[in-house]
């Protein structure tokens, strides 16, 4: 794709913003989806099932962890939005978690499919659309300082701020941000993945986990006029979780 921009729009000349936001049939992707669609966004939810994806929004079938399948899914979205797109949410994700001698290189490979590669393909095949002053938000983990037994994953999260500061920088002239939220121990589904069964989480200092409309309320603050000025940066929301 060539880094040009959807020509002639702006958010503001466009009326309804649209918003790509992955992972959306639950969880942190779900919250997010439900905040921008009560904020009088258009979403397109990307995931693999439709889930709790509410009606209003534009479901479109995607597994991340498959290229072919994620090519199909930026089709569908340019074709949807071809007009323009305001904004990118990447909130996918999954977690394994081992212990080092015990790992399994599946797990890991498939967390950065997802991640990483994932972000790759899909701000990549859509940079293009997005209309200059748009957003892009990757959901990382405060994890990605490294953890205990979550070494893979910690890993596939900290490449996530590396790459969002190298395409903030890429995308400034076009006053697109991109940036992280990092949340810590969310109140979503994955808590309880037998997946990550062997490190359990830890309520944070503050005294109770992170509830996913919390994520979503500080992702829609970074899309919104609000986030303008804010570019490359990792927000992490943990509770305390990452205080010494």
């Amino acid at each position: 794709m060539t880094a040009g921009h959807a020509p002639g729009h702006t958010p503001a000349e466009r009326g309804t913003r649209t918003a790509v936001v992955t992972g959306a049939s639950s969880g942190i992707g779900l919250a997010i989806s439900e905040d921008l669609l009560g904020a009088g966004w258009r979403v397109l939810g990307l995931s693999r099932s439709r889930g709790g994806l509410p009606e209003s929004a534009t479901w479109v079938r995607c597994d991340l962890a498959d290229v072919q399948s994620t090519a199909q899914a930026v089709d569908v979205v340019r074709a949807a939005a071809a007009d323009g797109l305001d904004a990118v949410v990447h909130a996918a994700g999954l977690q394994y978690s081992g212990r080092l001698g015990g790992l399994d290189p599946a797990h890991g490979e498939r967390m950065w499919a997802v991640h990483v590669r994932g972000a790759e393909l899909l701000v990549g095949g859509l940079v293009d659309l997005l209309v200059d002053g748009g957003r892009v938000v990757l959901l990382g983990s405060r994890t990605m300082t490294g953890v205990p037994g979550k070494s893979q994953y910690a890993a596939t999260k900290a490449a996530l701020a590396a790459m969002a500061r190298a395409w903030a920088a890429e995308l400034a002239p076009r006053r697109i941000t991109v940036n992280v939220v990092a949340p810590g121990p969310t109140r979503t589904a994955m808590l309880e993945d037998p997946n990550r069964a062997s490190v359990p989480p830890v309520v944070p200092p503050l005294g109770r986990l992170v509830e996913p409309s919390e994520v979503a309320a500080l992702t829609r603050f970074l899309l919104e006029p609000t986030g303008a000025m804010v570019t490359g940066q990792t927000l992490v929301m943990c509770g305390g979780a990452s205080l010494p």
